[in-house]
């Protein structure tokens, strides 16, 4: 307690003193045993205000030592597993954390990483990937602040996540890694890398690019080979030397059937090469036929039909064949959409027939429509037509919304021809562009889409649309803008897919180290998502005896199901809502794939750099001994004593407001039982 504020209670004593004094004593007659209980309460309640104000406090000062934290951060990928390795680390671990000076001088805590950092110190080895990056970021949120050295027990080969030793400018402690693992150079040639697509279309080709390196001094020769199922495709001859180590290949293969296709990828071996696991690669490419087959139907021959045609099978998943009228029923059962030119009477069957069946259909109108006809067999649309023709230019909807046309121009196109009348849309629709005659907008359709209870539809009110094709040719040296824009309406034609209650979102091939889950989406009647429901898969392998079943979890506005326990293989799915019909289900691939099995040989170049920017030093298994000297020696790890400073008041302020509260209480009590003022 401060000398200051000894004087100021001391200085209240005597005030309290003088006043109960001057209250009960001076010029007062009152004496004996009342008087004195008197002035004492109200000395009692004074002093206790004064100490009040006063709030004495007194300083205490607490030390303590605050240890440097030592962190034991272990791989614990599959890299490592082989018995050697993996006793190695254990047994330099455990030197270093029974060691009783560095027990003494740090505070231990054990980690350890694979995809990402571990709170638990046990060791498996089955990591599928390591990201050092990852571990060492984590590592500096949870000790930012604190004098901190990290010990790295790995062989340094990262095949996930950020490269650590750029990291590694950002560290904001020292890291000391410990190799583990061969440290000589061996010749070596591996798959680096595969890039391909996911999906390849029936009768089409797809690329493969192939990233192949090669390690050491001699000129190595192997040969390239990609494989479908077991039937060689393709192969080639790769000539490789310590200059030009590295080769990229790329060819094309034919998507000749429908399904799931695993291509593997392989090297042949060199002579007494060690490592062959890093010679084979497998990927997954599912084929699929998504073709649409168009029937454009004519009775008469028109430019624009040869028009249309090129500008749909500009896209090779689409094929479009011109039909006659007269086309019967059973023909027409080929056929995905219908774009109907300039019908009359001659299309009533066919126009039974789309009825019946639901399809989508394009219209195209023009001065040879009979529009009686065409008013009578639908109801989306409805014209009074004059019967006289008329040139119309077109003007383009910059606010359409169904699908993006702000790369299509039409200002400089010509005029199409079309027949004057009364137009009434009776459906839901979206003007593409409006029609403009003479210069005069008369804001009414002239290529517009269309959506009906029974499905979509697109109408063109004229003919010659092929004078467009032409001029979009002469703007731009090629027909791609107007085939991509009559290819967008046609994909709003082909896209017939109802709106589901239950959606499942998965990959039809998984790598073995991805991240595979399969997630759905689960919707009430009202199409409101509902997070109360109980979803479940059921999985069953097609080549092994595994079926399981299991709940899916509810995330951020979906479910989720993880199935990276399950060994590489063939599974088929179904998920199934609870109390309720809904069923979904699928099929995929887990891929044999451990990307930790690529690396023979330690990176202990990288370690070393890593080391050096973070100022500390790497070491080796037979140097254990050396790292604990180092550490104990080191004075960026000696203890510091920290002071800390608690004040405390000296009183209680309730027991004080008591205290007072009771005096006056009772000195008003004594003084009006006695009768005194």
């Amino acid at each position: 307690m401060q000398i200051q504020t000894v004087f100021l209670i001391l200085l209240a004593a005597i005030l309290a003193v003088v006043l109960v004094i001057y209250q009960y004593h001076y010029k007062t007659r009152g004496k004996g045993f009342l008087n004195i209980t008197l002035s004492f309460l109200r000395f009692m309640a004074l002093f206790s205000v004064f100490l009040l104000l006063i709030n004495p406090k007194i300083t205490k000062d607490q030390y303590s030592l605050e240890k440097t934290n030592l962190i034991i951060l272990s791989d614990n990928s599959s890299s490592i597993s082989q018995v050697e390795d993996a006793e190695k680390l254990r047994r330099v671990r455990d030197q270093i954390r029974n060691n009783t000076d560095i027990k003494e001088r740090f505070n231990l805590s054990e980690f350890t990483f694979g995809t990402a950092l571990n709170t638990s110190d046990s060791l498996s080895f089955s990591e599928k990937a390591t990201n050092i990056g990852r571990a060492l970021s984590s590592l500096n949120e949870i000790y930012a602040g604190s004098n901190t050295a990290v010990l790295m027990l790995t062989d340094g080969n990262q095949t996930l996540g950020e490269d650590y030793e750029f990291y590694a400018k950002r560290q904001k402690f020292p890291i000391y890694p410990l190799v583990i693992g061969d440290t000589a150079s061996y010749r070596d040639v591996r798959i680096d890398q595969v890039n391909t697509n996911k999906y390849a279309f029936l009768k089409n080709k797809y690329p493969i690019e192939i990233f192949v390196s090669y390690q050491g001094k001699n000129a190595a020769s192997t040969v390239l080979t990609i494989a479908e199922d077991g039937q060689t495709l393709y192969r080639n001859q790769l000539e490789l030397n310590e200059i030009e180590n590295s080769q990229i290949v790329s060819t094309v293969l034919d998507a000749s059937t429908v399904g799931i296709k695993n291509i593997t990828i392989s090297l042949s071996p060199l002579e007494n090469e060690r490592n062959i696991a890093n010679n084979t690669r497998q990927i997954g490419i599912e084929v699929i036929d998504e073709k649409t087959k168009i029937a454009l139907i004519s009775k008469i021959l028109h430019p624009d039909l040869g028009a249309l045609k090129k500008a749909i099978e500009s896209n090779e998943q689409r094929t479009v064949s011109i039909e006659k009228s007269s086309i019967t029923p059973n023909e027409l059962e080929k056929f995905d959409l219908f774009i109907i030119y300039q019908p009359d009477t001659s299309f009533e069957k066919i126009y039974e027939y789309i009825k019946g069946k639901g399809a989508n259909i394009f219209t195209i109108t023009g001065p040879k429509t009979d529009w009686r006809f065409l008013n009578r067999v639908q109801s989306s649309f409805q014209k009074k037509s004059f019967d006289q023709k008329e040139e119309v230019t077109p003007v383009l909807n910059k606010g359409f919304t169904h699908f993006d046309i702000t790369d299509f121009v039409v200002s400089e196109f010509p005029p199409i021809e079309t027949t004057l009348g009364e137009l009434l849309i009776t459906a839901s629709y979206e003007n593409i562009m409006s029609q403009r005659i003479k210069g005069v907008d008369l804001n009414e359709p002239l290529f517009a889409v269309l959506e009906t209870n029974t499905g979509r539809e697109a109408v063109l009110f004229g003919e010659n649309i092929w004078k467009w094709r032409v001029q979009s040719f002469r703007e731009d040296q090629e027909f791609k803008k107007f085939d991509d824009f009559i290819s967008k309406v046609i994909l709003f034609l082909a896209n017939t897919k109802p709106r589901s209650r239950l959606t499942i979102e998965y990959e039809n091939i998984y790598q073995g180290l991805n991240q595979a889950t399969i997630k759905a989406t689960y919707f009430d009647e009202t199409f409101v998502f509902d997070g109360n429901a109980t979803i479940n898969i059921l999985l069953n392998g097609i080549d092994n005896d595994i079926r399981r079943q299991l709940p899916m979890l509810l995330k951020d506005g979906y479910y989720e199901a993880d199935i990276r326990t399950l060994p590489p293989g063939n599974y088929n799915f179904t998920v199934d809502v609870n109390n309720n019909d809904l069923v979904k289900s699928g099929k995929f691939t887990i891929l044999d794939y451990d990307l930790e099995q690529q690396f023979l040989s330690s990176n202990y170049r990288k370690l070393d750099r890593l080391a050096q920017s973070t100022k500390a030093f790497l070491f080796f298994p037979s140097q254990t001994f050396q790292i604990i000297e180092d550490l104990m020696n080191d004075n960026r790890y000696v203890p510091v004593q920290k002071s800390k400073q608690n004040v405390v008041s000296l009183i209680d302020f309730k027991i004080l407001l008591g205290i007072i509260t009771a005096a006056l209480a009772a000195e008003w009590f004594i003084r009006k039982y006695n009768g005194l003022i």
